[in-house]
């Protein structure tokens, strides 16, 4: 059986507060609820104080499509205020990476999400991706755009990037 490829999706959005206040919200496990769409109806279940460092496992529960589930997610690299990464470790997708980068500029923060996935389906996968899972994340990230810039004071309506590559092969 030949392996799938991840599909890639990045996004760039501007923020006019300092990396290291940007950074900090991020660091805060709960603000996750505050930024995620509440058609996910997303809630963190790991009890607090949650300590950001590597290995850190964090538990969600969420409804993808009204479908309940959990999530569970570990910290794979912890370096801030520059950049963290989370995996998923049980949850909807047979591969799951996120990266999120923290860099400086233009006199505020340019915040980079890279997320490597493998969406479920089998031989189903790439149109499940297609039509439901890759339109999903993109309007997750969309919505999570609009609650950071609300967050933080900026007006302006359109990320700088946005972008789903699909895996090689997948036409």
């Amino acid at each position: 059986m030949k392996k799938s490829r991840p599909t890639v999706f990045r996004n760039e959005s501007w923020l006019p507060r300092p990396r290291d206040e940007v950074f900090a919200f991020f660091a805060d496990a709960r603000n996750l609820e505050a930024i995620t769409p509440p058609w996910l109806r997303f809630r963190v279940v790991t009890p607090g104080p949650i300590t950001m460092q590597v290995g850190l496992k964090i538990d969600y529960r969420l409804r993808v499509r009204g479908l309940p589930m959990r999530w569970q997610s570990e910290i794979t690299l912890w370096n801030p205020p520059m950049r963290f990464v989370d995996e998923q470790r049980r949850g909807p997708y047979r591969l799951w990476r996120h990266e999120h980068r923290f860099e400086d500029w233009g006199g505020g923060t340019l915040c980079i999400d890279v997320v490597h996935y493998i969406a479920p389906g089998g031989l189903l996968r790439k149109w499940i991706d297609r039509l439901w899972v890759g339109p999903d994340i993109a309007r997750i990230f969309e919505f999570r755009r609009r609650a950071m810039n609300e967050r933080f004071g900026l007006q302006a309506t359109g990320s700088l990037i946005s972008k789903m590559d699909p895996p090689s092969g997948a036409a």
